[in-house]
């Protein structure tokens, strides 16, 4: 594996999971909730907006944590949702995000991006596995 695939496959085991979990709403009130667990949404917040891509600018981010110009404009409508439930959340915690009326946006785009991104990445492995033409 050359290091660009080495560093792509490094983003996507943290974004790929950030990004589900915006799209899995009982498993947020489970564990974003919680007080004994470590993530949360400030946790996922920071995979799509620091750690490992930029949900407001994603095209700077193909190659390394993206696969596809799909993801980037998916990730980027992901990102404008959230932005706008952070804005109408009434304070800073997950619980007033969580009820913000447009986290069903949130929820959404996240659920298109998380079809879009696993299907890619299953279409990766898949290839890995085919047969090489000694033709």
């Amino acid at each position: 594996m050359n290091e660009d695939a080495r560093r792509l496959a490094n983003s996507r085991v943290h974004l790929v999971p950030a990004v589900l979990s915006l799209a899995n709403p009982p498993w947020q009130r489970d564990v974003w909730l919680d007080p004994s667990t470590f993530e949360n949404l400030d946790h996922v917040f920071h995979m799509l907006f620091d750690d490992f891509c930029d949900a407001d600018e994603p095209e700077r981010h193909l190659g390394t944590s993206l696969r596809t110009e799909e993801e980037a404009a998916l990730m980027r409508e992901l990102g404008a949702a959230l932005n706008a439930a952070a804005d109408e959340a009434s304070d800073d915690t997950d619980a007033s995000h969580l009820t913000a009326a447009s986290w069903p946006a949130v929820v959404t785009a996240a659920g298109r991006l998380a079809h879009v991104m696993v299907a890619n990445d299953l279409e990766e492995l898949a290839a890995l596995h085919e047969p090489v033409d000694g033709g």
